[in-house]
């Protein structure tokens, strides 16, 4: 006969099983799309990789396991304020966890490497530039709306409204006076220019000029560059990740339940299965997190 295990402890087992599947999924569905991409970037540099950041976040984990293990170890003790204050230690590496991959997110952000919005080739960065450029300086938006005017003073001559805003619209165009030489010269020399790497970093360094000058105007605009396989490597990375985030946040959800039964005193030997259990997710999500660090910021 078996050692008698607890349903619940047996459910969550059965839990992990599952989880280990979904998570082994992703990690398979990585490797094949990293082997089978001829120059897949792996390049900290071009990718905005913080390998510091992944290596403090995996301390912080395997940190946040022990202190699990400490405050199972208060459960068996019968210590329940020390399991409590164990439990929010863990808590509180989970915040610091959740802190620096929204870091590195911003990281991402901040350079647009999000899925779907990264160029993969020179002429494809510099199409990219000149919608930005476009956006930046925001001449388009008015063009347009002055030839809506106009085409509707054509069978309203005398409408105060509309010449009052033709008349508003016309100041915002020439304001923009001192931008549209130079942003002109950069923006047709990205869309009619050569599409070579030469011709690439060029238009950077013309966009950094732009910038220096017009700091508020195009500040926001990114730097052009190309990152072959650069969708693919930033949609997996965002799944990848965004899904642990997400177990994460999940065992916190489950460490408060077990924090506030601890500081209204109501937590006893019925909560252990509990608070094992709860262990037991927390090691799975550092598990799951060892294996996405190598995978995802070293190899």
């Amino acid at each position: 006969m078996g050692v008698p295990i607890p349903n619940g402890k047996l459910g969550m087992w059965l839990f992990l099983g599952t989880e280990i599947m979904f998570f082994t999924a992703f990690i398979g569905t990585y490797i094949v799309l990293r082997l089978g991409s001829k120059g897949w970037p792996n390049d900290p540099e071009v990718t905005h990789i913080r390998i510091w950041a992944g290596g403090l976040n995996t301390f912080v984990l395997i940190t946040s396991s022990v202190f699990v293990v400490l405050a199972h170890e208060a459960m068996n003790a019968k210590n329940y304020k020390l399991a409590t204050n164990w439990i929010i230690a863990t808590t509180a590496l989970a915040c610091v966890f959740l802190g620096i991959k929204s870091y590195e997110y911003y990281g991402k952000y901040d350079h647009d490497i999000l899925p779907g919005h990264v160029a993969e080739s020179p002429r494809q960065a510099l199409d990219k530039l000149v919608i930005e450029l476009d956006q930046a300086s925001g001449l388009l938006p008015l063009q347009k709306e002055e030839t809506r005017i106009n085409n509707a003073l054509t069978s309203r001559p005398n409408d105060k409204g509309l010449l009052a805003r033709l008349e508003t619209v016309q100041k915002d165009i020439k304001d923009l006076d001192p931008i549209l030489k130079p942003y002109q010269e950069l923006k047709n020399k990205a869309k009619f220019g050569e599409s070579s790497l030469h011709a690439l970093h060029e238009a950077g360094d013309a966009l950094k000029q732009l910038q220096t000058d017009h700091p508020k105007k195009f500040g926001s605009v990114h730097e052009p560059h190309f990152i072959k396989w650069g969708n693919t490597f930033s949609s997996i990375y965002f799944l990848m990740t965004g899904f642990h985030a997400l177990h994460v946040v999940i065992g916190m959800i489950m460490f408060a339940v077990i924090i506030l039964m601890g500081m209204s005193n109501k937590l006893g030997p019925q909560h252990a299965t509990f608070v094992e259990n709860s262990g037991l997710y927390w090691h799975f999500v550092d598990l799951v997190w060892i294996f996405l660090f190598p995978l995802i910021y070293i190899i």
